[in-house]
Order: structure tokens, then sequence, then C-alpha cells
């Protein structure tokens, strides 16, 4: 498995583009500050030892030089082995509303940024627990299957969007449904499912589908984010505010916290609900809760170790540097029989 240390690094990249299009620009301009002085042909013939090619070889080195030393910074690292690694932990799926209800800014900068920071604590405490993400709104979609490569789950969960699910509206009882396949049969104990909404459910039963979730042992919290008063939904074109959702007649739409329906769903499945407040969103509240659950064993395959692959690129741009400065721009009068450029 190949993965990269720093992959900031890789916008230098752009440099070398941009010192290549810097080059042929002085090229150009000694060509035709050479012309000031008569036909080229003539100049250049008064002129022997200059060479029209070797600034090209010189240049091409530097920039190979330079992708090289970019290559280094970047520090592509190879798994060396894998090996067979028993964990105990709890398996935990995190179903977020992904609705355009969660855009709204109620709570700051809004529902869902604000929710997708309270997942990203939570996968930071989570230890050797597997976690899953499934996001929802008219319909639900699994973003991250049960892993417990955390870096890879919070990658995904920043791109997760209003867009991550083609549907709109909200479909808890399609979130519960979603998650719990998500749990391998085998599982008997330790399955939890972490439901994050402002409650305001418009498609299905979510109830029921907790009362069913329940009866294959899976716990079910709720995190209510939102508040009571509510707040208007606001509609985005290509990043720009347009305006704000309205319904049929015209009215701005103000989407409200539905505390009742979020309270039932964890009543139904054995769970705990959590008002969406303080920079954890209950998150804390509810792992204190989880904590005190039975571990479930498994077994996974990790890659035990990487190996750093950067001396290698450091080599060869020292190597294309030692060439460049062995090669003169000017020609060799005592090499030039040989005629290499």
């Amino acid at each position: 498995m190949l993965v990269f240390e720093n992959p900031q690094y890789f916008w230098l990249f752009l440099l070398l583009p941009a010192l290549l299009i810097l080059f042929l620009l002085g090229r150009y301009m000694s060509k035709r500050n050479l012309g000031k002085f008569g036909n080229i042909k003539v100049v250049k013939s008064l002129i022997p030892l200059l060479s029209g090619y070797r600034p090209w070889v010189k240049h091409v080195l530097l920039l190979f030089a330079l992708y090289f030393i970019i290559m280094a910074l970047v520090n592509p690292k190879v798994g060396s082995r894998m090996e067979e690694a028993t964990r105990e932990g709890i398996d935990i799926v995190v179903a977020l509303d992904v609705s355009r209800s969660m855009l709204a800014e109620d709570i700051r900068p809004n529902r869902l940024e604000r929710s997708k920071m309270a997942v990203s604590r939570l996968i930071d405490k989570t230890g050797n627990d597997r976690i899953g993400i499934v996001a929802f709104a008219g319909s639900a979609v699994t973003q991250v299957p049960l892993t417990i490569d955390k870096h890879a789950a919070k990658m995904i969960l920043r791109t997760i969007n209003t867009n991550s699910v083609s549907v709109q509206g909200t479909a808890i009882g399609s979130a519960i449904e979603r998650a719990a396949r998500s749990f391998s049969d085998n599982d008997t104990a330790s399955r939890v499912v972490i439901i994050i909404s402002d409650g305001e459910d418009h498609a299905d039963d979510p109830v029921a589908a907790a009362k069913v979730a329940a009866g294959e042992g899976i716990t079910i919290h709720t995190i209510g984010v939102g508040t009571p008063e509510g707040a208007p939904v606001p509609m985005y074109q290509n990043g720009e505010l347009t305006g704000f959702l309205r319904d049929d007649k015209g009215n701005t739409v103000i989407s409200k916290y539905d505390e009742e329906t979020l309270k039932s769903i964890a009543n139904a499945a054995g769970g705990i609900f959590a008002r969406g407040t303080g920079a954890d969103l209950g998150i804390d509240k509810i792992l204190e809760h989880i904590r005190e659950m039975e571990k479930e064993t498994y077994e996974e395959i990790v890659f035990a170790e990487y190996e750093s692959r950067y001396h290698y690129f450091v080599a060869l741009a020292l190597l294309f540097l030692i060439l460049e400065l062995l090669i003169f721009e000017r020609k060799n009068k005592y090499l030039e029989k040989f005629k290499i450029f």
C-alpha cells in the first residue's frame, strides 16, 4: 500500500510548468536581443562557442532535479508487511443528516458543519473501536464502511455535504436500516448507531425502524442539532447565497429542531438522547455510555509499518544537479570535436 506523508507538497509541482514558461520567455528575449545586432545566423557564426542545445539540456536537468526534490518532500511510504491483529472494541456507525435543513445557521457556522466537527472529535476518541458513517436525507448512503482507519474516515467526512445524497427530505428510518446493515451478521454485542439530526422527519417511521434495530441488539443514541426557535434554510448556487428556502405559497421555511422525535428513537432502542450543545454536541455524554458496553473481539488485517522512500528521490535529485553542474552553456573547444551537443 502506498501513502504520502506530506501530500500538501504536491502543489509545488505547479512550479515545473511555471519555470518552463520563464525559460522559454528568456530564450525568446535572448534571441530577439541577438537580432538587434544583425542577421541572427551571421551573429551566431561570430560566436562559435555559443550552444543552442546546452541551455535546454541544463534546464531539463534542473526540472528533473526539482521534480525529485518535491517527491522527496512528499515522502512516499510503502507498507512493508501486513499482519493480522486481534482487537477489542465497539462497532459505531454515525448516521449524519445531510438534508438541506442542516444548512440552517441557528448553530454556527451551520448545523451540518458543526455536526461534522463533532463526528471528527468522536473519531479521534474511538481508540480501537471501528467507525462507520452513513449520510442520509431522503434516502441513506454508506460513506464509510466499518473501519479502524481513522485517517480515511476523517478524510471522507470532510467531503460530506448536502449533495452527498441525491434525494432530498429526511428519512431517519432509512438511515437506521442502512446503519443496521453495516454490521456483520455474526456480531452479537457492542453495536451502536449514533444519529445526528435536527429531527425533522418527513419520509418514514423512524421509531418503528428503531424498534426493529433494537430487536437485533443494536443500541441507538441520538443527538439533536438546532434550536427550538429554528432558522431559515439558506440556498446556495455556485457557492453564493441566493436566498432562503420557500414553501409552495412563497413563505420562507423555518426549520425547527424536533426534540421529541429524537428522544422517541433513543428510547425505543435503549439509547440516550443528547442536546447538541457545547463544542462536542453531546458526543462525550454518549461516549461515556458506550464505554460501559461489552467489547467485541475481532480481527483486522493491518499494515504493521510503512517505510519511507524519500532518500531514493534525494539521490536522483543530487544526480541530476551534478549533471547540470558538469554541463556548461558554452561549448568546450577541447571537447568540440566529440559533437555531443
